[in-house]
Parts: structure tokens; sequence; C-alpha cells
């Protein structure tokens, strides 16, 4: 029987680990399917305190367990398949074996949504990313032209704030009007060095055979008319998904996938706590998802405290 089981290995998961293995409670963490969560996507992240030349994303997250495994953190590089909040102890299962456990907090973190496109996943880290607060001031991007793909909020927020590094970003969107909020659509359509290019989607990213980004193929929806772009980068804000699927059923979920925390980190179960991208649609920044792993581990350590 644990007494912590954390489903994750992201900055809340470790962060989680830590607080949890310093109060002596032996807790036991499952990686996941991408030990180090996200982060580990990013070469350098520049706004994480405590690094002012910045760090290598896998090697934070490197820190961080070590930083949990010195205080006693158990951890297995396995996937949690299903588990059951229904009754106490709390199951959980890695296909055919079964772990219980008092408490867990759940850590698992979100993925960003994908074009799907094979050049995408091959120029990754190469001028194609995710998160333009992480990598936005990256010296390749800087005075060049770049691509921001997507029409919502994240989409217009990323766009703004490149504009601070690129000398002029596309906002590609597959309509003919931002279904961003009013105040962030116009405030990124107000902005001088950000165009938008309506009706299109990127059906290709160039060029593979220079290992690094030169340009995108767009497709233009209403006229089926295909036309290229030349830039230094590729901003993909098409929005995140939660990893929460094995969750459904067993507490309560927003329609979008995020957990619903009630009063901190307590979820609709009580002694099931959640932390990190998975319960943050709004920040999803490696310092919020360390601190929301704290707060689960002290909301944990209290409660088991009480029993």
């Amino acid at each position: 029987m644990e007494n912590v089981v954390i489903i994750g290995s992201g900055c809340a998961g470790w962060t989680s680990a830590l607080y949890t293995a310093r109060a002596n409670l032996a807790p036991l963490l499952f990686t996941g399917a991408q030990p180090g969560g996200l982060l580990t996507t990013t070469s350098i992240v520049e706004n994480y305190p405590g690094f002012p030349e910045g760090v290598d994303g896998f090697e934070l997250m490197q820190r961080m367990q070590k930083q949990a495994e010195r205080f006693g953190t158990k951890i297995r590089y396995e996937r949690v398949t299903k588990v059951d909040f229904s009754s106490r102890p709390f199951k959980l299962w890695l296909d055919d074996e079964l772990v219980e456990t008092k408490t867990v907090i759940i850590a698992a973190g979100a993925s960003h949504k994908h074009l799907g496109l094979e050049n995408e996943h091959l120029l990754e880290k190469k001028g194609v990313t995710y998160c333009a607060t992480c990598d936005g001031a990256w010296p390749m991007f800087r005075n060049q032209p770049l691509v921001v793909v997507g029409g919502g909020d994240s989409a217009c927020e990323e766009a703004t704030y490149l504009t601070r590094f690129g000398s002029k970003v596309y906002l590609v969107h597959r309509r003919d009007a931002l279904r961003a909020s009013k105040i962030m659509a116009d405030r990124a359509l107000s902005n001088p060095k950000i165009q938008p290019v309506w009706d299109s989607v990127v059906e290709d990213i160039f060029d593979v055979k220079q290992d690094k980004v030169t340009g995108v193929k767009l497709k233009n929806l209403k006229t089926g008319q295909t036309s290229t772009l030349d830039c230094a980068g590729v901003f993909v804000a098409i929005g995140h998904k939660p990893n929460t699927d094995i969750f459904e059923g067993q507490i309560e979920l927003a329609d979008d996938g995020y957990i619903v925390c009630q009063k901190g980190t307590y979820t609709s179960v009580t002694g099931v706590f959640g932390a990190g991208d998975c319960v943050d649609r709004t920040y999803r920044q490696a310092i919020t998802a360390a601190g929301m792993g704290c707060a689960a581990a002290i909301d944990a350590e209290r409660y088991l405290a009480s029993l």
C-alpha cells in the first residue's frame, strides 16, 4: 500500500515528489509515456528562476528528478493505464499490475495539438515550436519573419509576444475572423507588425534538407490556391489537450478535459489532487506547474495527517 502515487513527471510531478518525499511519505512516481513532460521538447529555458544563463529543458527535468530521488522518491518508467477512485484505497493499473494507494496526485500534463505534418515533426526544435514564451527569444528568430498558426486567444497572445523579436509575424487562421476574445483579437490586429492570413492552412513546412525552417506552404480554403511564405519559425498555437482520458468518469473534468479542482488542488474525489498543465489552461508555465505541484503535495500531506 502506497501513501502517495504521483502520475506524471513534469515540473508539477517532480515538485510534488520532492515535497512528499521530504515529508517521509515515500512517494511512488510513474513517469508516463514522456518522462519529463513537455519541457523536455524545449531546448533552452530562459524564464525559470535561478538559471540566469538559461537551462536546457531536459537538464532541468533531470535536476528536478535527482532532487526528488535524493529524498527517497520511488520512480517507475511506466504509464498508468486505468484507475478506480470509487473506493479506498485507490486502485491504479499498469496494464495487468495493480497498485493501491491512500492518495493520488495527478500531474499528467497536457499535450500540444499538432498540425499533423511530417515535416512539422522533423523540424521540431529547429524552427517549429509550440511555445512563444519559451522559445520566442531564440537568436534564430530575431529580426526574422515568423508564422503563428491559430486563431484563438493563445495564438493572438503568441503573435503579439513575438512582435518583440521577429521582423514580421504572419497569423495564419483557417477562418476569415479570429475566434479569440475581442480584446485579444483587437490587440493582435491593431499591431502593425502582425499580418493576418485568412482562410488558410499550413500544408507543409520547409526545409528539412537545410535542417531548419525556411518557409511554409499555404492553402487558401476558399479558393484552393496554394502559395509559399518565407519565415524562420513556425509557432503552432492551435490549443492543448490535457492528458486526462483515463480519469474520465472517475473525477470531475471540464468539457475540454481539464481537471476541475474544488479547493486548492483537491479534485471532486477527496484524496485525489490535481496539479500542473492538466489543471491549468491559463498560464501553462514551468514555474506555475512547479508551484501547483508544491501545493498538491502539501494538500496530500495534510489530508494523510487528518486520517
